[in-house]
């Protein structure tokens, strides 16, 4: 991951690191990066309340039928991205005998100093709207159990164990929950820190504990 450039714009970043998409999956890409971004432009004008799901398909010159085809909520919009299916692409690629939290941890931190050097601004609006929209941290559960299905695939792959299982679904939980609580950690704070560095120290504890 570390490979790819780090010139283009976010809008594109996802697309730049999934070669494999076809055309139609690239146009529903592009759809998508478009109605995120009207609506965190039209949230840092008028904020989150104000913004509705008509007045960002009129900026995304899309229909509302549209935006809710691709995001179901309001919600989804701001919490969503497409870099699921990269992360696990780069677990995939880390070496097999690797301990599989170090694979993690290279992965989730160059990816988030990949994203940050993108789009920092993004990412410090919707790690902001985390903390102060409650139906935003209410959502996000919902979209961490979607993830955690993607990871718990990954985990059952590498350690031969079925991904249903408890100790998996647990594991791959707890991997989650150290990033977004990093996430509200570097918001909570003013943005101070670096996020990187933080998704770090997070993976740490999950891997060390509290000694």
């Amino acid at each position: 991951m570390s490979a790819m450039p780090r010139t283009r714009s976010l809008d594109s970043l996802a697309e730049d690191m999934q070669p494999q998409l076809g055309l139609r999956e690239r146009k529903k890409l592009k759809t998508r990066v478009a109605i995120r971004r009207a609506t965190y432009r039209l949230i840092a004008e008028q904020g989150y309340d104000a913004t509705t799901v008509e007045q960002i398909a009129e900026a995304a010159e899309v229909s509302p039928s549209t935006v809710f085809r691709y995001f179901p909520t309001k919600e989804d919009i701001v919490l969503t991205d497409e870099f699921d299916p990269v992360i696990v692409a780069g677990l995939r690629a880390r070496p097999a005998g690797e301990p599989f939290l170090e694979s993690v941890r290279h992965v989730l931190v160059e990816a988030t100093r990949l994203i940050l050097a993108h789009d920092h601004e993004e990412m410090i609006q919707r790690t902001t709207l985390l903390v102060q929209v409650p139906a935003l941290r209410a959502r996000m559960m919902q979209s961490l159990a979607t993830s955690s299905r993607n990871l718990c695939q990954v985990i059952a792959e590498r350690t031969g164990r079925e991904e249903d299982e408890l100790e998996v679904r647990a594991y791959a939980m707890a991997i989650l929950g150290a990033v977004y609580e990093a996430s509200l950690y570097w918001a909570e704070r003013d943005h101070k820190d670096d996020l990187a560095e933080l998704v770090e120290r997070a993976l740490s504890a999950v891997r060390d504990g509290l000694r």
